[in-house]
C-alpha cells in the first residue's frame, strides 16, 4: 500500500500564524547545495528565483527537494505572470508562488485563475503525473489543492503603486510584495531603491495593504531600511541573498588578505577587466 502524504503549511498559513514578521533570503545561485545551506540558516523563508537567476524546472525541483525536511518555507518567484509556466512550477510541486510585476488588479485575477482548477480557475489538470499531488498520494488533492496553494503579487511599478489597494483586494491573492529596484526605476531613479520617494511608495503601499487586512512584504537588503519597513508593519522581509552574500565576503577575503602592492607588479596572474 502506498505512503499517503500530507502537503506542508502554505507560506499563507505561516504569516497567518506567526506573531512576528518572517524574515527571509533570496536563493539565486541555481545550486540545491546552497539552498540547502540557507535552509539550515535559522531564517524564515527562502525566495527560490527563476527570474533574474540562471532557474529553470529542474534546478527549482532540485532546490525544492534539497530544503524539503528544513524549518523553512520555500517561495518560488516565476519569471512571468504566464498561465503556462505558473502550471508547471505548481506541478513540480511549489506550493507558494510569487509572481512578478503586476500592475492591475485584472493581472491579479488572471492569476488566481491560473493556479486553481476547473471550474474556478484554469490550471491544467495533470495532478497523477506531478509531484505536486505527490503522484496522487495526497489524498483527494484535486478537490483540496488550493488549500495547498499561497499566492503572491510583486509591486513593482508606479501604476502598482497606484492600484495596489484593487490589487490587494482581489480574492485569492494572498500577500502582496514591493521590490523597490523596479520601482525605483519606474519613477525615474534607476538604482536608487533607498531614495525618500521610493521608501515613501513603499510605506504607503505598506499602509494600503495592511489596512485591508493582508500580509505585505519587502526587498530591503540595508539593515536601517529592512528595520523601518519592520516597524512600518511589513510581515515578510528579504534582508540578503546567496550570490550577494558570497561575493561581498570574498571580497573582503580578497581585501584582508591581499596587499594593494602585491598587484603592482606584472607577474600578477588575473586579468584586467
Amino acid at each position: 500500500m502506498p505512503i499517503r502524504v500530507t502537503a506542508e503549511p502554505t507560506f499563507r498559513d505561516v504569516l497567518a500564524g506567526s506573531d512576528r514578521a518572517q524574515i527571509g533570503m533570496w536563493v539565486c545561485s541555481g545550486s540545491p547545495l546552497v539552498a540547502e545551506i540557507c535552509a539550515g540558516s535559522g531564517l524564515d523563508w527562502l525566495l527560490i528565483d527563476t527570474e533574474h537567476s540562471p532557474n529553470g524546472l529542474e534546478s527549482t525541483l532540485s532546490q525544492l527537494q534539497a530544503v524539503h525536511g528544513y524549518p523553512i518555507v520555500p517561495l518560488v518567484r516565476a519569471p512571468t505572470g504566464e498561465r503556462v509556466i505558473v502550471k508547471q512550477l505548481l506541478d513540480l510541486g511549489a506550493q507558494n508562488l510569487l509572481i512578478p510585476m503586476i500592475d492591475t488588479a485584472e493581472q491579479a485575477l488572471d492569476m488566481v485563475a491560473a493556479v486553481r482548477y476547473p471550474p474556478h480557475g484554469v490550471r491544467g489538470v495533470g495532478s497523477a503525473l506531478a509531484r505536486a499531488s505527490r503522484w496522487n498520494r495526497i489524498d483527494d488533492y484535486l478537490a483540496s489543492a488550493n488549500e495547498t496553494i499561497s499566492l503572491f503579487v510583486q509591486i513593482e511599478t508606479t501604476d502598482a503603486v497606484a492600484n495596489v489597494s484593487e490589487i490587494a483586494a482581489v480574492d485569492g491573492i494572498d500577500g502582496l510584495f514591493i521590490g523597490p529596484s523596479d520601482l525605483a526605476a519606474s519613477m525615474g531613479l534607476l538604482g536608487q531603491q533607498d531614495h525618500p520617494d521610493v521608501v515613501a511608495s513603499a510605506l504607503r503601499c505598506i499602509r494600503a495593504v495592511t489596512a485591508l487586512g493582508k500580509p505585505v512584504g519587502v526587498n530591503a537588503f540595508a539593515p536601517a531600511t529592512a528595520e523601518r519597513y519592520l516597524a512600518a508593519g511589513a510581515s515578510f522581509v528579504l534582508v540578503g541573498a546567496d550570490v550577494a552574500i558570497l561575493a561581498r565576503a570574498s571580497e573582503k577575503l580578497a581585501a584582508t588578505f591581499i596587499r594593494p602592492t602585491d598587484l603592482a607588479g606584472p607577474g600578477d596572474p588575473r586579468p584586467s577587466y
